[in-house]
C-alpha cells in the first residue's frame, strides 16, 4: 500500500508562513498543490506502481489530489473517513456530507453521516486508534498491496511514525504490523 500526503493547501501556505491558524475551513489545494499532485501522478505512472484504486479522505485537499492521481492512472476513488486528518485546526472543519457529494459524482461515496469530522479536538492517541482500525481492515483486503491512500500529515504520522511533506509518498507493508518499506518520496 502506498500511503500519500495531499498537495499544498491554502491553509498550509498561510500556517507555514506565519505559524497561526488562517481560519480556513476545508481548503483547497493551491496551484502548486495542484502541480505536486500531478507530479506525484506522473511518478506513480512512469514507475509503472501497481496501483488498482485509491482510497482518499473526504476534506477537499485530499480528493482533489486523489481526483487528478486518479485521472491518470484511471482508477477508481473511494472515500474512507477513517484517514481522515486530525481534528486540530480550522482547515479540519470538512465539509457537510450533502454538500460534498454532489461535488464528487464519480467519486464512490459510503454512507458518510452529515458532518463525519470531530467534534471535539482530537488527541494523537485518538488518531492511532483510527489508524489501527484502517490497517486491521485492510491487512484483510486482498488488494490492499495495490491501493494508493490519500490522507493526511497527522494520520500518516500515526500510521507510519514518518512526517510527510506535501504530496509525498510512503509505501508501506501491512502485516503484521505497518512497515515503511520505501522513504517518502515526492
Amino acid at each position: 500500500m502506498i500511503l500519500m500526503r495531499h498537495g499544498q493547501s491554502e491553509f498550509n501556505v498561510v500556517y507555514s508562513a506565519t505559524r497561526t491558524d488562517p481560519g480556513i475551513e476545508d481548503p483547497s489545494l493551491t496551484t502548486d498543490g495542484r502541480s505536486q499532485a500531478a507530479d506525484a501522478a506522473l511518478a506513480l505512472h512512469e514507475n509503472d506502481a501497481p496501483i488498482t484504486r485509491i482510497i482518499a479522505s473526504p476534506y477537499t485537499r485530499a480528493l482533489e489530489t486523489a481526483h487528478i492521481v486518479a485521472d491518470r492512472l484511471d482508477v477508481p476513488i473511494t472515500v474512507e473517513p477513517l484517514v481522515r486528518e486530525r481534528f486540530a485546526w480550522s482547515c479540519d472543519v470538512g465539509t457537510h456530507a450533502s454538500d460534498l457529494t454532489p461535488q464528487w459524482p464519480a467519486v464512490d461515496f459510503p454512507p458518510l453521516e452529515e458532518r463525519w469530522w470531530s467534534r471535539r479536538e482530537e488527541s494523537h492517541a485518538d488518531v492511532r486508534v483510527r489508524a489501527d482500525r484502517f490497517h486491521r481492515i485492510m491487512v484483510d483486503d486482498p488488494a490492499h498491496t495495490e491501493t494508493l491512500v490519500v490522507s493526511h500529515w497527522g494520520f500518516i504520522r500515526a500510521m507510519t511514525g514518518l512526517e510527510l511533506t506535501n504530496a509525498a509518498m510512503v509505501r508501506v507493508r501491512l502485516d503484521p504490523a505497518v512497515e515503511v518499506v520505501s522513504h517518502p518520496h515526492p
